[in-house]
């Protein structure tokens, strides 16, 4: 029976992969800097022989180990790693203080990057595992109108973070891929000040929004993969293949 750890777990993408996974029978780590939302989610997905929950703010070095200690100590491994902990809101460019940018450096960029490195560290010891990044298709393809350079700078580094990685430890069978997705229902979409998701429907070739059902089903695939890494995965309904002009 493999583990799974799941930053950012307590909603949205982050508990609909929690939930797929333990229905598949996996072990489960999740994590949350909100602790309301972790306890009423770990209470939620019952099975508490199969789960353990790490409260923490992932922009600590300090978290990340924790995570991966506990996924040891618990279930005897850390296979999987989903770094999807992330935070994500519209601020315009010329308005964008150093505290704004720290922010989200620290706790996207960053957090992404040292819980990586404390999982590849076990990863190692284990002889395989799979790191699934969450990224975002703003990446590659701007908006204008949606303001949202500090979080999409920090994505950026994450989407890189990404290559790199599947470049200097594929040779040891740890596999670093990236999901990037467009508009998901998700309570993220009401943080960023959209109060309806489905309003954003025209910008997928499919035209209508993704559901959080969608990335897990992806997250499933890729950690059950032994032979792709180093891809980032657009999951946007065609959000950046083209355009409707309907």
């Amino acid at each position: 029976m493999k583990t799974i750890i799941v930053t950012g777990a307590s909603t949205g993408i982050g508990k609909a992969i929690a939930q797929l996974f333990l229905e598949k029978g996996w072990n489960l780590v999740i994590n949350s800097a909100n602790l309301n939302n972790l306890e009423n989610t770990y209470q939620e997905l019952g099975n508490s022989d199969r789960v353990a929950m790490v409260h923490g703010d992932i922009s600590l070095i300090s978290t990340g180990k924790k995570i991966i200690e506990t996924a040891v100590e618990r279930f005897g491994s850390a296979d999987v790693l989903i770094n999807n902990a992330g935070i994500f809101e519209a601020k315009s460019f010329l308005d964008v203080e150093e505290k704004d940018l720290d922010r989200f450096l620290s706790i996207n960029l960053k957090g992404t990057f040292f819980t990586s490195q404390a999982a590849v560290k076990q990863m190692l010891q284990q002889g395989e595992g799979s790191i699934i990044n969450i990224g975002t298709v703003l990446v590659d393809h701007a908006i204008d109108g949606f303001p949202a350079t500090a979080p999409i700078s920090s994505k950026g580094g994450i989407h890189a973070l990404t290559k790199q990685l599947a470049a200097e430890f594929g040779k040891n069978n740890i596999r670093v891929n990236a999901i990037a997705p467009g508009i998901i229902r998700s309570p993220l979409q009401a943080k960023t000040g959209v109060d309806n998701a489905d309003s954003l429907a025209g910008l997928h070739l499919l035209n209508r929004i993704g559901e959080t059902s969608d990335v897990a089903q992806l997250a499933l695939y890729l950690a059950e993969s032994n032979f792709v890494t180093g891809e980032i995965i657009n999951l946007d309904g065609g959000h950046v293949a083209g355009h409707s002009i309907l």
